[in-house]
């Protein structure tokens, strides 16, 4: 079921940006306009965000992008670059739909702690309270066989995996395309939840047939124990579905989008609406491998932790809504504390990453994982610029977007460019970004 709500009207209002003159507000953003200099950023720093848009485009190795910047609560900049369907010669607009794949992670997280605070979920419950299938774990452990090689034997799971492992990675779940677990990475295939030819799509299974699926296979780690990237979120969104007795598409609509005036974001694509679709180059330029992309069809389930689709500009209204504090032009979602809690180290020393998150992310160390969102521990250790207690995550066509509360800075980049170089060109942003305060 689609949650795309009707598109906002644009509005006569106009946005100076950069070093642009005024020009209309496309649909949806609805942040009041600033000049660049107006909240401490240079139009002349910006202009740089284009020339290497351009540039990347003009090479080949972008379709398109649509950046857009908040500072202080107003928007400072909203350009898009290059072409929704670069075969067709058509241009991107800013108010193009992009498959946000795990971006979709921070609205499911959002959507569960809402029922955290209205005291039907509790984050120490276990899964299994809400979703029986997840009882009596096995755990593919790896044990030396008698000639000492490396092999898999399954143990009892030491504990039950909780709503807080599935927030922050930790239930012992993984991903077939990510996990080095012989063990785990064959059951997800056998179960359909891995599909070596269509990376992260489980969108074809019920509900029902992902819980029960990965429910049968092996986890990859003692709950608790290993931050691992996973299909934890999509778990959390059946979660969601169990405690609020309504699909997670259709929660999320009432809880969070409806409220953020989130009109373009939805797990499907009307009809009417398919035609602003973003593509992707139809193979990758650094692998010559195919790019594969859902395409916005109703799905069987409404995937948490991938199925998402929704404009730079909507993105950007759930982003500022973070920053605040959970409440965006007089509709709270979430309290500031809850939102705290949420962007906080949720791993601390006793849980160790397989691989960071800032490693997987952008290919930089100096990042630690809350509830949903990547944190940065400080303002060192990084090679991008930032600040300590900035949060954002990413998806895997190509969207990203972060959060800096000590900057008062929103950002969203929203392409459609799956592939290797998506960690370059999200270091590529936060360098041009930051380099544009001039404050």
């Amino acid at each position: 079921m689609s949650c795309f709500g009707a598109a906002l009207v644009a509005t006569a209002s106009s946005v100076a940006l950069a070093d642009m003159g005024p020009r209309p507000r496309a649909a949806g953003e609805t942040l009041s306009a600033a000049r660049p200099e107006e909240v401490g950023l240079s139009s002349a720093k910006l202009a740089t965000i284009k020339r290497v848009m351009d540039e990347e485009v003009a090479a080949g190795r972008l379709p398109g992008a649509v950046v857009m910047i908040a500072r202080r609560g107003r928007l400072a900049y909203a350009e898009s670059f290059g072409f929704r369907d670069k075969a067709a010669n058509a241009p991107l607009a800013r108010d193009a739909i992009f498959r946000i794949y795990s971006m979709t992670k921070p609205l499911a997280s959002v959507g569960a702690m809402t029922l955290v605070e209205d005291g039907r979920i509790q984050l120490t419950d276990p899964v299994s309270k809400y979703l029986p299938e997840f009882k009596d774990l096995k755990v593919a452990a790896p044990r030396p066989n008698a000639l000492g090689e490396q092999g898999v034997e399954l143990v009892a799971a030491e504990r039950a995996p909780t709503v807080q492992d599935l927030l922050r990675h930790t239930a012992g779940f993984a991903y077939g395309e990510i996990t080095t677990n012989p063990a785990v990475k064959a059951a997800y295939a056998k179960a359909g939840l891995y599909k070596p030819d269509f990376d992260y799509n489980t969108t074809d299974l019920s509900p029902e047939e992902f819980t029960s699926r990965l429910a049968g296979a092996p986890l990859a780690y003692q709950p608790g124990t290993v931050w691992q990237y996973s299909l934890a979120v999509d778990v959390l969104g059946r979660v969601v579905e169990k405690a609020s007795g309504q699909r997670l598409g259709a929660y999320l609509e009432e809880r969070v989008f409806r409220p953020l005036r989130m009109t373009e974001t939805g797990f499907s694509v009307p009809a009417d609406k398919t035609d602003r679709i973003a593509l992707p180059l139809p193979t990758d330029p650094a692998t010559g491998a195919p790019n594969r992309l859902i395409d916005g069809a109703v799905p069987k389930n409404d995937s948490g932790g991938a199925g998402g689709y929704g404009t730079a500009a909507d993105y950007l209204r759930f982003a500022q809504a973070m920053l605040d504090g959970g409440v965006l032009d007089g509709a709270r979602v979430l309290s500031r504390t809850t939102v705290e809690l949420m962007t906080a180290d949720q791993l601390g020393d006793r849980i160790r990453p397989v691989t960071t998150p800032g490693e997987l992310l952008m290919g930089v160390p100096g990042y630690t994982f809350g509830l949903g969102f990547m944190v940065r521990k400080e303002a060192g250790i990084a090679g991008v610029p930032g600040s300590k207690g900035e949060f954002m995550w990413a998806g895997y066509a190509g969207t990203f977007f972060w959060v800096d509360p000590k900057e008062d800075l929103a950002v969203v980049m929203m392409t459609q460019a799956p592939g290797p170089s998506r960690a370059y060109y999200r270091r590529e942003i936060k360098q041009l970004v930051y380099g544009a305060i001039a404050d």
